[in-house]
């Protein structure tokens, strides 16, 4: 777990040094943050088990790093991130959380206002003292504001992203112990909500007092809160709470139904129950006195008249009623994914990106029968975005490796695609003549985002309508916690979509997981396809499909409803 804390101080070091006008190594630092963000092996392990030497097999980990990881592993603190913070005294990991704002806006910011944190901001611009000040003006004032408000409303919630790793590291300690019969995560993580304000892990064991004990010493716990032979509750460094629940094996999985919730399919499920006599609650399905069920939560839903329900859809949302019908869908799987389309190398000469190599070696290590290369076009000269030639030198090397493989009898494809970008009047950064040689095409908008309403749809639409268009990439542009959703008809973009045969992402990256469950069922509504990808910058976020499955199954989502089920050649068909 030291991986998460890990990530978020490189990412800082990384900030405070652009600050500063540092060259190159805030890259090397936001490098490696991003390896460990989404590394599976305990970065103490790995260390533990061959120290620095091991730490530099880590991609992007020099000599430099490694001790510096070191020390954070044996003294919980890094000299020299401790001397940034104390030169620069910022709550700097608040404010870049702040639409409008970067490290160079803050620096000017802190300089000329004394702005060391939210609650200072929020007065400089409420004083209007942000707006005179260079490269700001009335409107960048304005987005403050906003920015500050819409984190107000999603402040003490945690992205699913983020909760994930500790759960899975957590759940997998706790399994090793031989009092631990049966475990499983409860509540809001269950459910893949894509934001999260505590966890629940809930245990069968007969022996609860040395689960408890072992579970509130864990080193990563900051506060407890409760400590009781069946309910503990506690604080972690990373600023989020868990509560364990140990209960009989018995009482397994109806104490799993009632502790994943949502609240309100609970009551839906406990009003089925006492039509029939019964009664439904954490210890179990009873008629009378009688425990009937309760083991495993398939025979709960079964003592009540009810086929299994999946965890993701459990919101009262219609899915009681599609079960009496006969009509609940069956969800699209990890396992039924062939590929991910949506990849970022770094062929654009960009140091945070891996190279195509790594990226499809690692799609075959996942199983996959294809990736899909799509870099970043032109105009984001931020992500070093590919011209017309370099994208046709991309093309030819492709080509050539494809080759390669088919030679060497690999089933195994490399399709080559772009995320191109739509500009503000709809049309595209890349010649279409280009876009015509590729096998599919991505668009995104990367800029202008708050446009008007009516002037957004237009320009989106327009850049569907596009003939060598086939996939519109994080179609609402939100950033949970950062960002709010473009202003656009999202009605209008779901019709023109169904009418073009444009297919609509549902783009996996934690911050993003865009389209949320609620936006992908009316895609289904309306029979829109859907694809799940990654938005992969290195190897381990290809992990990330895991997420972009979870707001799958919330949006009702079965594998018709998603291309990247198909194989290489149905799909190449598809986008003809």
């Amino acid at each position: 777990m030291k991986n998460q804390e890990l990530s978020k101080i490189f990412f800082e070091i990384a900030d405070y040094l652009d600050i500063e006008g540092v060259s190159f190594k805030p890259y090397a630092y936001r490098k490696v943050a991003l390896s460990l963000e989404s590394l599976k092996e305990d970065v103490g392990e790995i260390y533990r088990n061959g120290g620095l030497e091991a730490l530099k097999a880590i991609s992007g980990v020099g000599e430099g790093i490694a001790k510096a990881i070191e020390e954070y592993l044996k003294t919980g603190k890094i000299k020299h991130f401790e001397e940034l913070k104390k030169k620069l005294p910022l709550k700097l990991d608040e404010l870049l959380k702040v639409e409008s704002l970067g490290p160079k806006k803050i620096k000017v910011l802190y300089e000329k206002l004394g702005v060391k944190n939210l609650k200072d901001l929020e007065k400089a611009a409420k004083k209007h003292k942000i707006s005179p000040l260079f490269g700001f003006g009335e409107k960048t004032e304005q987005n403050i504001l906003q920015g500050l408000e819409f984190l107000k409303q999603s402040k003490g919630r945690f992205l699913l992203g983020e909760i994930m790793p500790t759960v899975k590291v957590v759940i997998e300690r706790l399994k090793i112990l031989k009092e631990v019969k049966e475990i499983s995560v409860a509540g809001s993580v269950r459910r893949q909500k894509e934001t999260i304000g505590d966890i629940d892990i809930l245990v069968a064991s007969d022996k609860p007092k040395k689960i408890a004990d072992y579970f509130v010493s864990m080193p990563e716990v900051e506060k407890i809160w409760a400590e009781g032979a069946t309910k503990c509750s506690v604080r972690f460094k990373q600023g989020f709470d868990i509560d364990l629940r140990v209960v009989p094996q018995k009482s397994f999985g109806s104490a799993l139904q009632y502790f994943t919730g949502s609240k309100e399919h609970n009551i839906a499920t406990r009003k089925i129950a006492i039509e029939k006599g019964l009664k439904l609650s954490e210890y179990g399905v009873f008629s009378g006195a009688k425990q009937i069920a309760g083991k495993t939560e398939e025979e709960v839903y079964k003592a009540i008249g009810l086929p299994y329900i999946a965890p993701e859809i459990r919101e009262d949302d219609g899915e009681i009623q599609a079960v009496l019908q006969g009509k609940l869908p069956k969800l699209v799987e990890l396992k039924d994914i062939k590929g991910d389309l949506h990849c970022h190398t770094n062929f654009g000469d960009d140091n945070y990106k891996d190279s195509l190599e790594v990226m499809y070696r690692k799609a075959m290590e996942l199983g996959y029968e294809y990736i899909g290369i799509s870099d970043h076009t032109k105009f984001l000269r931020i992500e070093n975005g590919l011209n017309e030639k370099q994208l046709l030198d991309q093309h030819k090397e492709i080509q050539k490796i494809n080759e390669k493989f088919n030679k060497q009898g690999n089933k195994f494809r490399i399709l080559h695609g772009c995320e191109a970008n739509v500009m503000p009047d709809g049309t595209l950064d890349i010649k279409d003549e280009v876009l015509e040689k590729l096998d599919y095409v991505i668009v995104g908008v990367h800029s202008n985002m708050k446009m008007e309403k009516k002037e957004m749809t237009a320009r989106i639409t327009k850049a569907m309508e596009n003939p060598n268009v086939d996939i519109f990439a994080h179609p609402t542009g939100r950033l949970i916690g950062n960002r709010e959703e473009y202003q656009m008809d999202f009605d209008k973009i779901l019709e023109v979509a169904k009418k073009t045969g444009t297919i609509l992402e549902i783009n996996a990256t934690p911050i993003r997981l865009d389209l949320n469950g609620f936006n992908i069922r009316r895609a289904k509504v309306h029979g829109v396809k859907m694809i799940i990808n990654t938005d992969s910058h290195r190897k381990e976020q290809l992990d990330f499909m895991e997420y972009g499955i979870g707001q799958a199954h919330r949006g009702w989502a079965e594998k018709s409803d998603i291309v990247n089920t198909l194989s290489a050649e149905k799909l190449l068909e598809y986008f003809k």
